[in-house]
């Protein structure tokens, strides 16, 4: 079992808390991403989970067991890092094959297990091969065979792909997930990129300034996010925020006024909300809706970029200088300079209250939030 327990975990350093309380479980065989801005704890609670920085409080089990005194090696963790840390003077055999020998294997058990990662990683070709010799790519899938033959428990990621062009990251993103389901081993990746969390995670763990604000399944963060933070982090273009007044309340539905003056109705449960309540309005650019005719808001485009499939208008709502992008169909009319009237799907959009918290979906009730 790789099942991985934390409870009540701290990290001071000095006077600097920079983990608080962290509570999560993640199960046998999932692979969880931890995603936050820079500085937010993720990378440290990772390297706490392997080891390599001892908790101020709280407890870590792998497989049940506790190892809060373990080091490392005892742990039965594999971690890739960023950097690669890559022997320059080995080969990659030598370099895929140096734990194996420090732990005194048989040379023939080694043989098999690196020759055995490195067809999954499809660099059988590049044994011979010395760091120098490869591109990022190829010394990344180097790191990550390095941890593959050590068979361990729990596969440890630190932002590995940070140092890969754009290109090359979305095409490790797949290698990645093509990694999981080959070895069906429990990972946890760490990333300040909310589109990797996205696509490789079977949950995400979002932390900010050393807590957890939300763990759920990808599209539950997207579509139901329990705050401000966690609303604005997820999603690519980022959500549309805007201030409001609450105008009428109840258990489904909330009606707010804009800076704009414009009135949008959204379909949640907002029967603890005050008439005259300063909230916030999220609404994501693709769920504005240029043929509606009621719910609509008023907006001042700047800017269209054209995508080719898809074009994102930029500009304000009008009346303020709050700014607003809406996803658009490739072939809609639209032009810096336009006045446009759009659509808010009131089953669509998000309600937050003056803490930054979300109100919930009337639809959803209690059912599908993440704790």
């Amino acid at each position: 079992m790789a099942r991985v327990q934390l409870s009540g975990i701290r990290k001071e350093f000095g006077a600097a808390t920079v983990l608080r309380d962290v509570n999560l479980t993640i199960e046998d065989g999932e692979f969880v991403v931890f995603v936050g801005p820079s500085g937010c704890g993720k990378s440290t609670l990772l390297r706490i989970i392997a080891g390599l920085e001892e908790a101020s409080a709280g407890d870590v089990r792998l497989g049940g067991e506790l190892v809060n005194d373990a080091s490392p090696a005892e742990r039965g963790v594999a971690m890739v890092f960023q950097s690669y840390a890559l022997y320059p003077h080995m080969t990659v055999y030598e370099n895929m094959a140096f734990a194996l020998k420090l732990a005194k294997v048989p040379r023939q058990a080694i043989d098999k297990a690196v020759r055995a990662a490195a067809a999954i990683l499809n660099i059988e070709s590049l044994l011979e091969r010395r760091p120098k010799a490869l591109s990022g790519g190829q010394r990344q899938r180097v790191a990550i065979g390095r941890a593959i033959v050590r068979e361990p428990k729990v596969f440890l990621f630190d932002e590995p792909l940070s140092n890969l062009d754009a290109s090359l990251r979305v095409r490790m993103r797949y290698e990645f997930a093509k990694l999981h389901e080959t070895l069906a081993t429990t990972m946890i990746y760490v990333t300040h990129d909310q589109v990797e969390a996205m696509t490789l995670a079977d949950r995400i763990v979002v932390l900010c300034e050393g807590a957890i604000e939300q763990v759920g399944a990808p599209l539950d963060l997207y579509q139901r996010p329990d705050n401000l933070f966690v609303a604005g982090f997820i999603g690519s273009p980022r959500i549309n925020l805007l201030s409001a007044e609450v105008v009428e309340a109840g258990a489904a539905e909330a009606k707010v006024r804009l800076l704009s003056g414009d009135v949008i109705g959204v379909q949640v449960d907002a029967s603890r909300a005050k008439i005259g309540e300063r909230v916030t309005l999220g609404v994501r650019p693709e769920h504005f809706d240029l043929d509606a005719t009621s719910n609509t808001l008023t907006a001042i485009i700047q800017f269209v970029e054209s995508l080719g499939a898809v074009s994102f208008a930029y500009g304000s709502l009008e009346g303020s200088n709050e700014e607003l992008t809406a996803q658009l169909a490739a072939s809609a009319p639209v032009r810096s300079g336009q006045t446009l009237r759009l659509g808010v799907p009131a089953a669509a959009a998000h309600l937050f209250d003056p803490a930054g918290q979300a109100y919930r979906r009337a639809e959803a009730g209690a059912e599908g939030r993440s704790a």
